[in-house]
C-alpha cells in the first residue's frame, strides 16, 4: 500500500536474520537504565482491567497499556510509534504469538524501549477493530488475528500484519527483527512512514458507502445468482475448504424461496444445514457448533465456540424447520440452545461471549492443545459404553481406533475422534439389526454418558463477559424458540437475558457494549443497539407485553442521535468516540452488519406502528448501500432480505383472544408453526396490549371475536380478509399465495 511496506519487505528478504548489522540486543546496549520496568508480580497497565483477553496479558514483561489516552500521551511525549495488538480470549494464534513473543523477554526489552505498546480486545472494542482490520487488509491483502500493527502518535497505521513468529517462519518475518526494521525506518526514513499512513488513513476515512440508488428486486436475484455460483453441491456450503457458516446466507435464501417460488434456493438452504450438523464441526456430546471447518466436510473443525454462532444458528435451524417440518432442525435447534443455557449462562441471565478452541488433554494432563476438550479415544468409548451401545456409536459417529481426523497436519488428532455422522440411521440400523428408534436410544444414552464423562475433563477456557450484542441475538433466538417449538423455559431465559441487558448495560440512560464482574463499560457501537432491538421486537412477538415495544422504540430513537449518517443508514461507532475514522460495514459475515439488521428493525417498527418515519427511514439505510446492492449483492444478503420486506406490502395477522386462552394459544400455534418472513403478529387482547396499540393503529378498535371464539385477521397493508376462528381455516388463508 505504502512505499516503506515495500521497503521493508525487500529489507527484510534480502538480509535473511538481520538488518543494518545489529541484533535487536545490540541496538540497547548502553542504554540498559533507560529501560521500562515494572514489577512482574503486579503486572503491566493491563492489571485493572477486566477484559480476559488483556487479563491473560497482565504478566507479560511487555509494559500493554490498554488503548485510552494515558498510553496515547506518552506515545506523543516521547515520540515513539504505537505497537497495536488486537485479538481475543479464545484466539489460538494470539495465544502463539504471546507465549513466543510477548512473554519472551528479550521482544518484550525492545518494545518497553522503542515503543508504546497497546493491548485491545477486539470484542470489547468493536469500532477499534473494524477501523485497523482495514487498515491491515488494505495492505496486505487479507487480515485476521492476531492483528499487529505500527501507529504513528495520532494513531495513523503504518505498518500492518497478523501472526508474526519469533523467527521468520511461514514466508513471515521474525518478530524481533520486524521491530528491528520498524525501529530504523522510525529513526531514519519517518518520511516514508507518513507518506503510507497518510494513504492508508485517506483510504479508511473514504471507505463508506454512497446513496441514492432506487431498490429494484433485480439486487436480489443478481445476490442468489452470485450465491449460487459458490454453492458447493457435494458437502454444501458456499465455499470450498476451510468452510464457514454464514447464517445470514442460508436466511437470504429462505426468504428468497417465499417472495420468489426459488426450491433451488430452499433447497441449497437446508442442505448446507443438514450437513453441518452431521459434520464434525457440531458438538454432538454437547451441542452447539464450533467456529468454522478447516476441510471442505465439516469434518475438523476449529473448536472454538462464538456465543454469536450459537444465536443465529440456533434462529436458522429453527425456520429450517418451520419450512421443512424435519425434526432434525428442531433438534439441533434445541441442542444448541440448551447448550447456551448449560454452559454459557451467567446466574443474573445474561449470556457468556466465548467457549476457547485449545484445552487440557485428558489423556495427558501436560499437554494443551486443540480440541482435546472434545476428541476421543476408541478405548475410552469402549470403556464408558455396554458394548452395544459403544458398537453403535463407533458405526454411526466414525471412530477409528487410529483417530478419524480428515485433516490434520500438525498431527494434534493422532489416535482420537471428532465425532461426526459417519453413515444415516437407517443404515446403521440394518447393519446392527436394531430398529431405528432402539439405535436412536442407545446413540442418546451414549452420548450421555460421554457428556458426563466429558464434564470430568478441564473445560476450555471461557470467556465470561457479556457482551450486548451477542445477547441481542441469543434472546432472538430464544424468543422464537419458545413460539416455535413451544418450550416455556427458552421464553424465561429470553426475558431474563432481556432484563438483565436493560439493567446492568444501561448506566445513566446510556447503553454499553460490555459487562463482567459488576463493570458495564465501554460505549455501545451500533450492533449492540441493532441486534438488541431485533431481540426485543422477537421478544415482544413471543409475549405480547407492551413494554418490550417500548424498550425497543427507545433503544432505536437513541440509535438515530448517537449514529445516524445524514446521508442515510448508521455509523458503526458513536459521535465523539475520537477514533481515526466512522464507518459503515457493507457486509453480513460471521455477523450480520448493523445497518441490515437496523434496516430491519425500522421496517419492523414502521409495521408495527404505522408510523411512516421509521419505514422511511429503514428504506433510506437499504438505499444507502445501493452501490455495493447493486455490483456485489451478496456480500451483504441480510440487506437484500430487508429490500424484499420493504418492497412488499404490509402483511398483518391479528388475532382477537385473551392471551392465556386456549383458542387464542391454538391460533398462535399454527401462526407459529409456518414460516412466514415479513409478516407482524398482532395480539388484540382486549387489554393492555390491545389499548397500546391502537394508539398507532386505529384498525384494530374494529376487530372482535366471532361467534365468541378467539378470531384470526389476516391482513395485506392493513386491509383484511374474512375472519376465521378454527385453525384449519387459518391454515388454508395461510397457506394460500400473498396477493402481490
Amino acid at each position: 500500500m505504502g512505499k516503506i511496506i515495500l521497503v521493508l519487505l525487500i529489507t527484510f528478504f534480502s538480509l535473511p536474520g538481520r538488518t543494518d548489522g545489529q541484533e535487536p540486543r545490540d541496538l540497547m546496549k548502553g542504554e540498559n537504565e533507560m529501560r521500562v520496568k515494572f514489577d512482574r508480580q503486579e503486572g503491566n497497565h493491563l492489571r485493572h482491567e477486566k477484559s480476559p483477553y488483556l487479563q491473560q496479558h497482565t504478566s507479560n514483561p511487555v509494559d500493554w497499556y490498554p488503548w485510552g489516552e494515558e498510553a496515547l500521551i506518552r506515545a506523543r511525549t516521547e515520540d515513539k510509534p504505537i505497537f497495536l495488538s488486537i485479538g481475543y480470549s479464545t484466539c489460538h494464534w494470539c495465544h502463539v504469538m504471546a507465549h513466543e513473543s510477548f512473554e519472551n523477554q528479550e521482544v518484550a526489552d525492545f518494545l518497553n524501549h522503542y515503543f508504546i505498546s497497546i493491548k485491545v480486545d477486539r470484542e470489547e472494542l468493536p469500532g477499534i477493530d473494524q477501523i485497523y482490520m482495514a487498515a491491515t487488509q488494505a495492505m496486505t491483502g487479507s487480515g485476521g488475528w492476531p492483528m499487529s500493527l505500527f501507529l504513528f502518535p495520532d494513531t495513523r497505521p503504518f505498518y500492518a500484519g497478523t501472526y508474526f513468529p519469533l523467527q521468520s517462519a511461514y514466508g513471515r518475518p521474525g518478530f524481533l527483527e520486524l521491530l528491528q526494521l520498524i525501529h530504523t525506518a522510525w529513526l531514519k526514513d519517518r518520511k516514508s512512514l507518513s507518506l503510507s499512513a497518510e494513504k492508508v488513513t485517506a483510504y479508511i476515512q473514504e471507505n463508506n458507502p454512497d446513496s441514492g440508488r432506487s431498490l429494484t428486486r433485480s439486487w436480489m436475484e443478481k445476490g442468489f445468482a452470485q450465491i449460487r455460483d459458490s454453492y458447493e453441491p457435494k458437502y454444501g456450503g458456499f465455499s470450498q475448504a476451510p468452510k464457514f457458516p454464514r447464517p445470514v446466507v442460508m436466511d437470504f435464501l429462505f426468504h428468497y424461496y417465499k417472495s420468489s417460488g426459488q426450491g433451488e434456493a430452499r433447497d441449497m438452504a437446508l442442505y448446507t444445514l443438514e450437513q453441518m450438523a452431521a459434520g464434525g464441526m457440531y458438538d454432538h456430546v454437547g451441542g452447539g457448533f464450533h467456529r468454522y471447518s478447516v476441510d471442505g466436510q465439516w469434518r475438523v473443525p476449529h473448536f472454538e465456540k462464538m456465543l454469536y454462532d450459537q444465536g443465529q444458528l440456533a434462529s436458522i435451524y429453527l425456520s429450517a424447520f418451520q419450512l421443512s417440518a424435519d425434526p432434525r432442525y428442531k433438534k439441533t435447534a434445541s441442542e444448541i440452545l440448551d447448550y447456551v443455557l448449560r454452559d454459557m449462562q451467567d446466574p443474573g441471565g445474561g449470556f457468556y461471549s466465548a467457549e476457547d478452541a485449545d484445552s487440557v488433554n485428558p489423556y495427558d494432563l501436560a499437554e494443551h492443545g486443540e480440541g482435546a476438550y472434545y476428541l476421543w479415544t476408541e478405548e475410552e468409548i469402549n470403556s464408558l459404553l455396554t458394548g452395544q451401545e459403544a458398537t453403535l456409536l463407533r458405526a454411526y459417529y466414525g471412530v477409528k481406533r487410529n483417530g478419524n481426523a480428515l485433516h490434520d497436519p500438525q498431527k494434534e488428532f493422532v489416535g482420537r475422534n471428532i465425532l461426526y455422522q459417519a453413515k444415516d440411521s437407517a443404515q446403521i440400523a440394518r447393519e446392527g439389526q436394531v430398529s431405528e428408534e432402539a439405535l436412536e436410544e442407545y446413540l442418546r444414552k451414549g452420548r450421555a454418558k460421554l457428556l458426563s464423562q466429558r464434564k470430568k475433563r478441564i473445560a476450555p477456557h471461557l470467556d465470561d463477559k457479556i457482551i450486548t450484542a451477542w445477547n441481542g441475538l441469543m434472546i432472538s433466538a430464544l424468543a422464537r424458540a419458545a413460539v416455535i417449538l413451544e418450550e416455556d423455559r427458552y421464553l424465561l431465559a429470553a426475558q431474563r437475558a432481556a432484563d438483565f441487558i436493560l439493567k446492568n448495560l444501561v448506566v445513566g440512560g446510556e447503553l454499553k457494549r460490555r459487562w463482567r464482574d459488576g463493570e458495564a463499560r465501554h460505549p455501545a457501537a451500533l450492533d449492540d443497539y441493532s441486534f438488541l432491538i431485533q431481540g426485543l421486537l422477537d421478544l415482544y412477538r413471543a409475549e405480547h407485553v407492551p413494554s418490550r415495544l417500548v424498550e425497543a422504540m427507545d433503544l432505536s430513537e437513541q440509535q438515530i442521535a448517537l449514529f445516524s449518517d445524514e446521508k442515510g443508514g448508521f455509523y458503526d461507532t458513536p459521535q465523539g468516540a475520537g477514533l481515526l475514522a466512522r464507518m459503515q460495514a457493507a457486509y453480513d459475515g460471521a455477523e450480520p452488519s448493523g445497518n441490515s439488521v437496523a434496516a430491519l428493525n425500522f421496517l419492523r417498527l414502521g409495521s408495527l406502528t404505522g408510523k411512516k418515519q421509521w419505514s422511511e427511514l429503514g428504506k433510506k439505510s437499504i438505499e444507502t448501500f445501493g452501490k455495493t446492492l447493486e455490483a456485489y449483492p451478496a456480500v451483504m444478503p441480510l440487506m437484500l432480505t430487508a429490500m424484499d420486506f420493504q418492497l412488499d406490502k404490509p402483511r398483518q395477522i391479528v388475532i382477537v383472544g385473551e392471551a392465556d386462552g386456549e383458542d387464542t394459544k391454538g391460533l398462535l400455534r399454527e401462526v407459529h408453526s409456518r414460516y412466514l418472513p415479513h409478516t407482524i403478529l398482532l395480539l388484540a387482547d382486549g387489554m393492555e396490549n390491545q389499548a397500546f396499540l391502537e394508539k398507532n393503529l386505529p384498525f384494530l378498535a374494529t376487530v372482535v371475536k366471532s361467534e365468541g371464539r378467539a378470531t384470526a385477521y389476516v391482513c395485506e397493508d392493513f386491509s383484511c380478509k374474512m375472519p376465521v376462528n378454527t385453525r384449519q381455516a387459518l391454515a388454508k388463508l395461510l397457506d394460500g399465495k400473498p396477493e402481490r
